[in-house]
């Protein structure tokens, strides 16, 4: 199998393989389940693996050291605990290539570290005694097998340093765990370009909805040239109106009252919970069952915006776009717009700036439990452009949530390639590229 053809039925089979690792079927079990063993493999304690490859005790590759409390002095080295970097003291304790294991908390939780660095009290460190192994490889080997501290007898999960000793990697070739390392280093770097894309983008949008809500659909260039007037929520430009929302919507709905259940004996029943960063997974959610009079009540359509009305997300919202015949619950609130006064995208993106949100958090003065109304969201004041002005607006926005979007869909793209490549080429059943053509 080449690693082209890996990444084509990557998502689907990485979600096989979790499902059956969680099922606590063994690599063995999991490779015999596809075919028999294969011609240049031999069986192991490690399940099958390609002659040659060998198995080794991480304890023979290297000493496992433990990490010390950090200093009290504060300086530009970062101090590595069980769950990463917390903290930065004046100088290092380890100068060379390696990786933190965490032995408390997070226990069996693997950093990278490849520059200078504290690791802490709570964390083991490898001291290499061996040139046989890649530090890399050794790494993504910890990544594909982790260690684990469940099994400690104490309420804290915990590693010993006999755990990190006695684990089992495969070991092939040198030359062949380079290869392998920097195959799945290029996937991350692709994966981290993703995420600056990401980052840029969510920036952009951030200063993005400060200008659009301030001066209106202009270029950068020209905001100078836009009169503005001083309003109750700040400036904007001096052709606008506020209003408040009950003006420009129909009056908001509380959602249905019911049971949810994963059978389908009606519509889907979306809740808060469902709603994750503005987005809805509508094959997760679940159905209840509803009479026909509430079903005609709380049917959902494309341009209805809910609101969370309590909890830690109290103000979120979500614009619905499609959706399968579903009622919405009991926590949100429905809001329709009146489309001769107002575009619902527009509403939408507004919802995302600091206009709605000091108003919102002053509503629930600091109370999570306070939660909003529909009185208190009927007198939200909002600044009203025309409705081409309010297009050009969600349009922009719209745009760069796309970008947004696209992305984001590339880096768990790549995140399931990544895991599914990790597995494959650490049991040998992907070669490195340029591995098998040298019958390595």
């Amino acid at each position: 199998m080449s690693v082209r053809e890996t990444q084509e039925h990557g998502n689907a089979e990485a979600r096989r393989r979790k499902g059956a690792e969680e099922a606590g079927e063994t690599s063995a079990a999991l490779w015999l389940c596809d075919s028999a063993l294969p011609d240049g493999f031999r069986d192991t304690s490690l399940g099958p693996l390609p002659e040659g490859w060998e198995v080794v005790r991480l304890g023979n590759l290297a000493n496992v050291r433990y990490g010390k409390a950090k200093p009290k002095q504060e300086g530009s080295v970062p101090v590595v605990g069980s769950g990463g970097i917390y903290a930065w003291v004046p100088e290092a304790l380890i100068n060379f290539p390696t990786m933190t294991i965490g032995r408390k908390g997070t226990a069996g939780v693997t950093f990278l570290q490849e520059r200078p660095f504290w690791p802490s009290d709570t964390t083991f460190y490898l001291e290499w005694k061996s040139d046989k192994a890649d530090y890399r490889f050794v790494f993504h080997c910890l990544q594909n097998r982790p260690l684990s501290g469940e099994h400690a007898k104490t309420t804290l999960p915990s590693l010993q340093k006999p755990d990190v000793e006695n684990y089992l990697l495969p070991l092939p070739s040198l030359f062949e765990q380079r290869a392998i390392a920097h195959t799945l280093r290029t996937v991350q770097q692709a994966r981290e370009a993703a995420e600056r894309i990401i980052a840029a983008a969510r920036e952009l949008k951030r200063s993005l909805m400060r200008h659009l809500f301030t001066y209106g659909p202009v270029p950068v260039s020209q905001a100078d040239q836009v009169e503005l007037q001083e309003t109750e929520i700040g400036p904007i430009p001096a052709h606008w109106k506020i209003a408040r929302l009950a003006k420009v919507t129909e009056k908001p709905q509380y959602g249905y009252t019911a049971s949810a259940t994963d059978e389908p004996v009606g519509p889907k029943f979306l809740r808060i919970t469902d709603i994750q960063d503005g987005r809805v997974m509508w094959g997760t959610v679940p159905y209840c069952e509803v009479g026909e009079k509430d079903l005609d009540k709380y049917l959902l359509s494309p341009g209805d915006i809910l609101i969370a009305r309590i909890g830690a997300t109290t103000g979120k919202t979500y614009l619905v776009t499609q959706c399968p015949e579903s009622v919405f619950a009991s926590y949100l609130i429905r809001v329709r717009v009146r489309p001769m006064l107002i575009a619902s995208e527009y509403l939408h993106h507004f919802t995302g700036t600091q206009i709605y949100w000091v108003q919102i958090n002053a509503s629930k003065g600091g109370r999570l439990k306070q939660g909003v109304n529909i009185p208190v969201l009927q007198s939200l004041l909002l600044p009203l452009p025309s409705l081409p002005e309010q297009r050009e607006i969600a349009h922009i926005l719209s745009t760069v949530d796309a970008k947004i979007a696209a992305e984001e869909a590339r880096r768990a793209a790549l995140d399931a390639l990544f895991h599914t490549l990790l597995h494959h080429l650490m049991t040998g059943r992907v070669r490195a590229p340029g591995m098998a053509a040298q019958g390595r």
